[in-house]
C-alpha cells in the first residue's frame, strides 16, 4: 500500500519587485495545498533546488529571454527530487528526476518536463551543477561559443563560481596554454590554483582588474569567459589577442544596479583586433547534452574534474541562500537542501 500523500507544501513566492538589492520583504514562504497528480503529471518531493544569478533578472518586470516571475506565485528553477505519486507513463514512485519547479517542497510536474537521473552515477545535487545546467553552460560556452582550441590562453571571471570553476578545468583538460581566473577573496584565489589547477588567479578587490590581468597574462589571452561584465570585460578586451573570442555568459556586477551601467570604454579595440564577443544562453545548446554528460561524467569518475557545492539547509533559508549567492558567499554551486 502506498504511503499517504502530504496535504500541504511550503513554497517561496515573490511578493514585490526588488529595486536594487532584493530584500527579505520582497519574498514570502507560504503554504500550498497538495493534490494527487492529474493525467500526464507526477508529484515530486524535492530534495535539492538551485539558486542562480539569472533569477535576479526574472524578478524584474521586463521583457527578456525568459518570462519574469509572477507576483504572488511560486518561483521556479532547477530542482531534483523523488517521485512520490505518478499519473504518467514511464515514471514510477521512487524514481529520481530533474525538473524546473524548484523553490518548493512538493512539485506537481508535467512528466514531459522531467528527466530521470541516476543517483548511482553521481550525487543527486550534482545534476543541478557540474552535471546540470551550469555544467552544460561551461561546456557549451567554452567549446561551442568561444571556439576554444588547444594552446589557447583563457581568462575566466567569477572563476570560483559553479560555471567559472568548470570552465577553467575544462580548458586545462583540453590543452589550454594558460588559464587565469578572477575571484572575490584570497581564499578563493588559493582554491583556483591549488585545487582547480589554474595557472594564475587574482582577487579583483586587491587592485584594478586591468593591471592584475596584465600581470597574470603577459602574453595576452585568446578566450575570455565573462560571468561578471563591467571592469572585467573592459580589462579582457584590452588583453585579448588578435582574433580573440569572448563568451558573454553573465554580468553579475550589474544585476542589482539601479542606474544603467557604463559599457567598456575601449570597444574600438574590437575592430583592430577583429574580436568576436558573443552572448550565450544554455538553452540553445541542448544538442550537446549527451556528449557533455558522457565526457564530464568520465572526468568526474577519474577525479580529473573537481567541483564544490555550497549547501544551505532548509527551505526556510531559501532567500538567504539567494542573497548569499549574489554577494559571492558561495564556492561552486549554491544549493538549497530539503533532505
Amino acid at each position: 500500500m502506498s504511503a499517504a500523500l502530504p496535504t500541504s507544501s511550503r513554497e517561496w513566492h515573490l511578493v514585490a519587485r526588488p529595486h536594487g538589492w532584493p530584500k527579505s520583504e520582497d519574498f514570502a514562504l507560504r503554504e500550498a495545498a497538495v493534490a494527487a497528480p492529474a493525467e500526464g503529471r507526477i508529484l515530486v518531493r524535492n530534495k535539492y533546488f538551485s539558486v542562480d544569478p539569472y533569477m535576479r533578472g526574472r524578478m524584474n518586470d521586463v521583457k527578456s529571454y525568459t518570462p519574469p516571475f509572477k507576483l504572488d506565485h511560486p518561483m521556479d528553477g532547477g530542482a531534483v527530487g523523488e517521485v512520490i505519486a505518478s499519473n504518467a507513463e514511464g515514471f514510477s514512485v521512487g524514481d529520481h528526476v530533474l525538473h524546473g519547479l524548484g523553490w518548493r517542497e512538493i512539485a506537481d510536474v508535467p512528466a514531459k518536463h522531467a528527466v530521470k537521473v541516476d543517483a548511482d552515477l553521481a550525487p543527486l545535487s550534482a545534476y543541478l551543477g557540474v552535471l546540470g545546467m551550469t555544467g552544460l553552460t561551461a561546456y557549451a560556452g567554452l567549446f561551442d561559443v568561444a571556439s576554444f582550441k588547444e594552446g589557447d590562453a583563457v581568462f575566466v571571471s567569477g572563476a570560483a563560481g559553479a560555471v567559472g570553476s568548470q570552465v577553467g578545468q575544462l580548458a586545462k583538460l583540453k590543452g589550454a596554454s594558460r588559464v587565469i581566473g578572477s575571484a572575490g577573496s584570497d581564499e578563493k584565489v588559493k582554491l583556483l590554483i591549488e585545487e582547480y589547477g589554474f595557472d594564475a588567479a587574482f582577487n579583483y578587490k586587491n587592485g584594478p582588474v586591468r593591471d592584475q590581468l596584465r600581470e597574470a597574462a603577459p602574453d595576452g589571452i585568446d578566450v575570455y569567459f565573462d560571468n561578471v561584465g563591467g571592469d572585467h570585460l573592459e580589462a579582457a578586451i584590452g588583453a585579448l589577442n588578435v582574433h580573440g573570442r569572448a563568451t558573454i555568459c553573465g554580468m553579475i556586477a550589474q544585476y542589482n544596479a539601479t542606474e544603467p551601467t557604463p559599457g567598456p570604454r575601449n570597444m574600438a579595440l574590437i575592430i583592430g583586433k577583429r574580436l568576436r564577443l558573443q552572448g550565450m544562453l544554455v538553452g540553445d545548446h541542448a544538442d550537446l547534452q549527451p556528449k557533455f554528460v558522457e565526457e564530464v561524467a568520465g572526468w568526474l569518475a577519474s577525479g580529473e574534474l573537481k567541483y564544490r557545492e555550497t549547501t544551505v539547509e532548509g527551505i526556510e533559508n531559501g532567500y538567504d541562500a539567494f542573497i548569499g549567492l549574489l554577494r559571492g558567499e558561495n564556492t561552486g554551486k549554491m544549493i538549497v537542501s530539503l533532505v
